[in-house]
């Protein structure tokens, strides 16, 4: 794996339907599913575009089992943080006062993982790619359509999150943006513009992370959520740069964002 420590390498979405989230995504941000060919589990692609091309992968997707059900998982998104060694970040993690919902383990042909909690409670995973393939989930440096383009993390304690995740991923801030009664909208520099990290509000009082996905045109795809079976919770704003983006849920309650220009 050649991307850097703390570079975001992978989206996944856990859900209920995982027939009815191929059909919904493929509506609102294009996307081309696949299977993984993964041998007793139905894991699942996301591709920005029809293809082999392992540079178009988005993300994974899989249905809650039995056994996900009972550990309290629930139908929602999570993002991959690389990592050039796993059990070393979890046990760094774990001394910074986070938690370990799934310990390490390895898949192969794909790498070593670990799902985990910062203290405040988001969830994300650490991993440790088997392949020397560079990950372009992410599109960090310029925008790719179908492609994640901001990463953002709501937090009942914006200023342990920098403390937690600054010295873990070598994150820094780098700018920020006054949101008044909002607080203050803090910008994640790794070795490029990741994210952000803002307050939780009472309108949105889930400590966790946003993945916010590039579409063609916005309007286009918020009418595609509702049109689909989903719902808007925040409609599309204007932001830095002229792009417009939204918050939305899909039928079985993951949250999303999706960011594009405006029509």
């Amino acid at each position: 794996m050649t991307n850097l420590q703390g570079n975001w390498i992978w989206y996944e979405l856990l859900t209920g339907d995982a027939d009815a989230a191929a059909d919904f995504y493929a509506s609102v941000a294009g996307w081309h599913p696949r299977p993984a060919q993964q041998p007793e589990v139905d894991y699942r692609f996301f591709w920005s575009r029809a293809g082999e091309d392992p540079a178009d992968g988005v993300g994974g997707f899989m249905a809650i089992n039995d056994e996900m059900a009972q550990q309290g998982l629930k139908p929602g998104w999570l993002g991959y943080l690389a990592v050039e060694d796993v059990d070393r970040t979890v046990t760094a993690i774990t001394e910074a006062g986070g938690s370990v919902l799934m310990p390490a383990l390895d898949m192969e042909g794909v790498g070593r993982m670990a799902l985990v909690a910062d203290p405040q409670g988001a969830a994300f995973y650490v991993m440790r790619g088997a392949s020397d393939e560079t990950s372009h989930a992410f599109a960090k440096h310029k925008p790719k359509m179908g492609h994640c383009a901001w990463n953002e993390l709501a937090t009942s304690d914006p200023a342990a999150a920098w403390g937690f995740y600054g010295p873990l991923f070598g994150w820094s801030k780098q700018g920020e943006l006054d949101m008044g009664p909002m607080g203050t909208y803090e910008f994640i520099a790794s070795d490029a513009l990741i994210g952000a990290i803002m307050p939780t509000t009472p309108d949105q009082p889930a400590t966790g992370w946003t993945f916010y996905f590039r579409v063609p045109d916005i309007t286009a795809a918020a009418e595609a959520v509702r049109q689909a079976g989903g719902s808007v919770l925040v409609e599309p704003m204007e932001i830095p740069g002229g792009d417009f983006s939204l918050v939305a849920r899909d039928p079985d309650g993951a949250v999303f964002g999706l960011v594009g220009a405006k029509s």
